[in-house]
């Protein structure tokens, strides 16, 4: 089956932000961070239904080398990304999140 992956706004702007905290402390790890996200987003295609259901329908998976979590919702075709968190935010700054 083929995924089509979309991401909602918050989502977006927490990627936007991680990455660039990471570069404002050294330029290279901001792209680094990045390629944690691309690479966990390649995964995620592959195979979207292996990674934990933390709430409801809602999945996670974690960055390799950083302390985050991308959160996402599988539903038909589509891969919806929901957030992307640290791992010492509490839950229900996106629990509510669909």
């Amino acid at each position: 089956m083929s995924y089509r992956l979309t991401f909602e706004p918050e989502a977006e702007a927490e990627i936007d932000e991680a990455s660039q905290w990471y570069a404002d402390q050294n330029e290279e790890l901001g792209a680094t961070f990045l390629r944690a996200v691309e690479a966990s987003l390649a995964a995620i295609l592959e195979n979207p239904l292996q990674y934990q259901i933390v709430h409801g329908r809602k999945r996670r998976v974690v960055l390799p080398r950083f302390p985050y979590r991308l959160i996402y919702v599988v539903s038909g075709e589509e891969i919806n990304v929901i957030g992307c968190l640290h791992g010492r935010r509490h839950p229900r700054h996106w629990e509510e999140r669909d």
